[in-house]
């Protein structure tokens, strides 16, 4: 006879310290990881002869490559970068409740998750663009370069990839997990929120002291709407649309406002680490 009596027993809620390095090792896999390269790039480039202001850096280095093979690379680093979140929502998952469901990232309210999320593009990403401007004029941003646009056809289809991994990586894992996990520890809603704006912060420090505060702060605005609403989905869609504003309509910008967005000439570029 089988002993089913191991079966039937429930699930006990893992403790403290398997929380903490559940997190850990999450946060080594993705957002932890490009934080503490960002962190590094920004003190190397402190560091350097050059003035802050006329050091530039990439968001997406290689992304109109010509040749097959790189272009073949390029998609595969972005198809495993989406490993961590894939993780993320795995450890969400429990017994009868989807981990898609929990955190708000799915299509049941589409039509208002897409409303409000055009409503934060133009209150996240509309300062953001004069908080970067301003950082260029005052030297504390370094000047970054969203990758030219390229003829080839598989140019922005790279970048809208690379767009929609961002957007997951930081509101899935930053929002739908830190949460979850930090609550579980105990941790207060504001002790939450301004953490992880601080994290979202650290993973754009490579870009300057402009894109710390800029990023920080739409930490805390999505941070509090995450909390209020429990749901993902609208802060992935305003990400995703910022950054393909970012990657896409940059060579436009540049074009138009070349003192402000066009690349520096001289200075070697700020080594980038895997972030947006």
């Amino acid at each position: 006879m089988i002993d089913t009596r191991a079966a039937k027993t429930p699930s006990r809620p893992p403790g403290r310290v398997r929380l903490w390095w559940e997190i850990g090792i999450v946060l080594a896999l993705s957002i932890g990881r490009s934080a503490v390269y960002s962190v590094l790039a920004l003190v190397q480039a402190l560091t350097r002869d050059v003035a802050l202001g006329d050091q530039q850096t990439s968001l997406n280095p290689g992304a109109g490559a010509a040749e097959f093979w790189d272009v073949l690379s390029q998609f595969l680093s972005q198809f495993f970068a989406f490993a961590p979140i894939a993780l993320a929502i795995y450890l969400l998952w429990e017994p009868g409740v989807s981990a898609f469901r929990r955190i708000g990232l799915d299509f049941r309210m589409f039509g208002r998750d897409l409303g409000a999320g055009v409503l934060f593009v133009l209150v996240i990403g509309v300062p953001g663009l004069a908080l970067y401007a301003g950082g260029r004029a005052l030297g504390i941003t370094v000047q970054v370069d969203a990758s030219p646009l390229d003829p080839s056809w598989w140019t922005i289809p790279l970048l809208l990839l690379a767009a929609l991994r961002a957007g997951l990586t930081e509101e899935v894992i930053l929002l739908g997990y830190l949460f979850d996990r930090l609550r579980r520890l105990g941790w207060g809603t504001w002790t939450i929120i301004l953490s992880t704006a601080a994290l979202r912060g650290a993973y754009h420090a490579y870009q300057g002291f402009g894109s710390i505060i800029g990023n920080a702060a739409m930490g805390v605005v999505f941070g509090w709407a995450y909390q209020r609403w429990g749901r993902v989905m609208p802060l992935v869609i305003a990400h995703v649309i910022i950054d393909v504003i970012a990657f896409v309509g940059y060579p436009l910008a540049a074009a138009l406002l070349p003192g402000v967005f066009a690349p520096p000439t001289g200075p070697t570029p700020t080594p980038t680490p895997s972030s947006s």
